[in-house]
């Protein structure tokens, strides 16, 4: 359980996350998968060529990997019966507050890893009201703890 990172001599994040071996993510933020956006996957998604797999963008947070986006193809991956997928390291600049609130959030409700949103797959209407509309609550919830 977790992730397995080979991190003995590395010069960067970025280098560590081009080392990383993926069985599972330690941190993924976000807490329901649209059963939509795993369909359109599977129009695309091959097992055994993963050439049209957009990598996975990761991110060292607080000495913590995370995964910043694909929280989807991670499932379907896993779904798929994959234990690695192809990943990058996330060099835009992003709201890192915001993303440790969602992972805090995410560890309070049980998710640790994209294993954990494999029974969390909802319609498409559910996964724009519980998860869209829990993000767009974001900024005033992080402002509300901050005082």
């Amino acid at each position: 359980m977790g992730l397995l990172c080979i991190t003995t001599g590395v010069a960067n994040e970025s280098e560590a996350v081009s080392r990383l071996f993926i069985k599972r993510f330690t941190t993924i933020p976000s807490f329901y998968i649209s059963q939509a956006k795993l369909s359109n996957i599977q129009a695309w998604f091959h097992k055994d060529n993963l050439s049209n797999f957009k990598p996975l963008p990761v991110k060292v947070l607080d000495g913590v990997p995370i995964l910043t986006d694909g929280h989807t193809r991670a499932v379907f991956a896993i779904l798929a019966g994959l234990e690695s997928v192809p990943l990058i390291y996330e060099e835009d600049e992003l709201d890192w507050n915001l993303y440790r609130y969602c992972v805090e959030q995410c560890k309070q409700r049980g998710i640790h890893s994209p294993y954990d949103l494999v029974d969390r797959v909802i319609s498409a209407n559910e996964y724009e009201e519980k998860w869209i509309g829990w993000c767009d609550q974001i900024p005033s919830k992080i402002q509300q703890d901050q005082k």
